[in-house]
């Protein structure tokens, strides 16, 4: 029995960057950037005005105040979109909208409120003027061209993770397409006679196939792209043509058949198929996990993750293992999750010297974070990991974790913490 940290060591070690692709813009979140983009042109490509207002010179409005405003010649109107040839003198000003190009000679933009526009609209006097009420500084309210990004500029280095705000500066940029590390392809592929297809009628001594569901959903989450392989049997011969034509993916996981009863025959096809890296872990849930490989027939070897067959066992090592295997074939640089520290308020003991990964709802007040047991921790409690937001990690050298120890937790959903 290996420790956690060995287990993922030996699984990162196998695993490789998998190669880039061309996808759409938007088809892109949540991969990585596979080139260095750079600027082909500057961002914004000219001035323009942050706010709806007037365009003037400086020169003109010196002194300008709510009792004593400028007056100035109103020459044009540039709205956002529109090419204009005005250009502001001194005594004139030019009506503009947010995002418009900033005429000639202009150096600020005033803001509606600070004229004297609506008192003229609402008096029907001539629009020809406008009454400056304020003197800004040169340059306000202006959006400088190259301001945001210069012509030429290294924007986004490869192996950049392509969150929202990074779409949004390549659309920025007219990239309607972007080369990025393509997303795995994980099969999973259940185990046992026990387990029963969703769509079809519940029998005696029969489950539904949840792990199959939870870990497709675990996998498409984490930005790999899930493939359901079906059910096997638990029988080796069975299992190993399953397991033969399920090789056409970038990793295989299959949950059950991995602990020591006498139907579980998934160390054995991997042992006789492919090879035998490890199959129990110092930790609970979860003991029972083999890992290794098989090679296809084009020679091509396929990671095996072989994941117990109880619920939150399954979905717990698939966080603690195929998620930071996942990451890595797709080219991110941070494989771990963000731990917090929180204040135990329930009693954890630990019987056998395992790590204990406890379902835990976490919750923050005065300032700290404070994580209580979802209630039974046993492995069958699918529900229990509908409740946690996160799981409560107990040492191995730790028999006993008391009310009012601080302990690390995994977050699952940072935004329910």
């Amino acid at each position: 029995m290996i420790s956690v940290e060995e287990a993922l060591d030996k699984i990162l070690g196998f695993i490789e960057v998998l190669e880039m692709e061309e996808r759409p813009l938007l088809d892109s979140l949540g991969q990585v950037l596979a080139e260095d983009v750079y600027a082909p042109f500057d961002v914004p490509p000219q001035d323009n005005s942050a706010m709806d207002g007037y365009a003037v010179k400086v020169s003109s409005i010196v002194g300008a105040s709510y009792e004593q405003p400028k007056i100035l010649r109103v020459v044009g109107e540039i709205a956002a979109g529109c090419v204009s040839d005005s250009k502001v003198e001194p005594g004139t000003a030019v009506r503009i909208m947010t995002g418009a190009f900033v005429p000639r000679g202009a150096d600020a933009v005033i803001p509606f409120e600070d004229t004297d526009e609506v008192d003229r609209k609402r008096t029907l006097v001539s629009g020809a003027e406008i009454g400056i009420r304020v003197c800004l500084p040169r340059g306000s309210n202006i959006r400088q061209r190259g301001e945001d990004i210069a012509k030429g500029e290294l924007v986004m280095k490869q192996g950049k993770l392509l969150r929202p705000a990074e779409i949004g500066v390549l659309a920025s940029l007219g990239k309607g397409r972007v080369s990025v590390i393509r997303r795995p392809v994980v099969g999973i592929l259940a185990t046992g006679n026990e387990v029963l297809e969703i769509d079809h009628p519940l029998l005696p001594g029969k489950i539904y196939n949840s792990n199959s569901y939870s870990l497709a959903a675990q996998v498409l989450r984490y930005g790999g792209v899930p493939k359901l392989l079906g059910i096997a049997p638990d029988d080796v011969e069975q299992l190993a043509i399953a397991v033969r034509h399920s090789l056409n993916c970038d990793m295989l996981v299959t949950s059950g058949g991995v602990s020591l009863g006498d139907y579980d025959v998934v160390k054995q096809v991997l042992a006789d198929e492919g090879h035998v890296s490890f199959w129990t872990v110092s930790m609970k849930p979860g003991k029972p996990l083999a890992f290794g490989m098989f090679k296809r027939g084009d020679g091509k070897k396929v990671p095996h993750l072989g994941l117990p067959g109880n619920p939150v066992s399954s979905m717990i090592t698939c966080e603690v293992f195929a998620r930071p295997a996942i990451f890595k074939m797709m080219g991110r640089n941070n494989l771990a999750k963000p731990n917090i520290t929180a204040v135990m308020e329930d009693s954890v003991k630990n019987r056998d010297g395992r790590r204990i990964f406890a379902r835990v709802i976490v919750s923050r007040r005065d300032g700290k974070y404070f994580a209580r047991l979802t209630g039974h921790q046993g492995s069958g409690i699918l529900t229990s990991m509908t409740k946690a937001n996160g799981l409560a990690v107990i040492p191995e050298g730790t028999k006993e974790v008391k009310p009012g120890a601080v302990v690390e937790v995994m977050a699952f959903d940072w935004d329910e913490v």
